[in-house]
């Protein structure tokens, strides 16, 4: 039978560690940590369950650390999951049965259910928000952006897609969605600045406009109910915010020049 490892990239998750870790650990081989700094009792939790507990402050970003923590684990498969996140048991039940049949050159797609302001986020563009998180550690591996960073794999391999939900509780509460989506906007500019892209306000105008349209009325936000159209609303914010970053970081270094 073919080993599983699931891997983590944390810090300060002292709130959403334990019932992350508690969905797993009776059936996995190995868990591996990489904290990038934590100064809560995360490392406490995370040994309590018998974890490989390892550091890395130097942040590159989501990527470079997700590379990183890969060269911690040793079990033939890898499962990445996030603090905010719980296996359920049919998803638990199509991973195992996944990796005792140890298909070639095959990486899983899970797909992913959010809760969100009290309510399960089933339309909106939302759901099935399938994600890679399963494949054989020396088969696949994670690229290097600074933020949404995505699993590479050789361009013969099958994506297959589980059925088994992966629970994910993404914001304690309004004001966390505000701060977590001002740190993803932060850093999509600056990766975007980087690459030498630029924006326009009017760019993120229509964008978040069509962001909208698409979330509440072509993807149904509207039968998520009141939660249907906050998420709608915030994510068009969300999208404005990060062409405003890039189009301030434009004009910045124009004026340094």
């Amino acid at each position: 039978m073919p080993t599983i490892s699931v891997a983590m990239i944390i810090k300060n998750e002292q709130q959403d560690l334990a019932q992350c870790l508690e969905s797993v650990k009776d059936w996995v081989d190995e868990i591996v940590i990489l904290d990038s700094g934590s100064t809560d009792k995360s490392k406490e939790i995370a040994l309590q369950y018998g974890a490989k507990f390892y550091e890395n402050r130097d942040w590159q970003g989501f990527g470079k650390q997700r590379q990183l923590a890969q060269q911690y684990v040793t079990s033939d498969y890898v499962l990445w999951l996030d603090a905010d996140e719980r296996v359920t048991d049919e998803l638990k039940q199509q991973i195992q049965q996944a990796v005792e049949k140890n298909l070639p050159n095959v990486v899983y797609d899970i797909p992913r259910i959010s809760e969100v302001f009290g309510r399960l986020i089933r339309h909106s563009s939302w759901y099935p928000d399938y994600v890679v998180r399963l494949y054989q550690t020396q088969y696949a591996g994670y690229n290097d952006a600074l933020v949404h960073e995505k699993v590479i794999y050789p361009e013969n391999t099958t994506v297959q897609k589980l059925t088994g939900n992966l629970l994910h509780y993404p914001y304690k509460n309004l004001h966390h969605y505000l701060v977590k989506s001002a740190n993803y906007a932060s850093a999509w500019a600056e990766q975007r600045a980087k690459q030498g892209k630029k924006a326009t306000l009017f760019q993120g105008i229509t964008h978040a406009i069509g962001c909208f349209v698409k979330m509440y009325l072509v993807k149904a936000g509207f039968l998520d109910g009141k939660q249907g159209f906050l998420l709608a609303v915030l994510s068009a914010f969300s999208v404005f915010s990060k062409y405003a970053q890039l189009w301030s970081k434009n004009i910045s270094s124009l004026n340094n020049d």
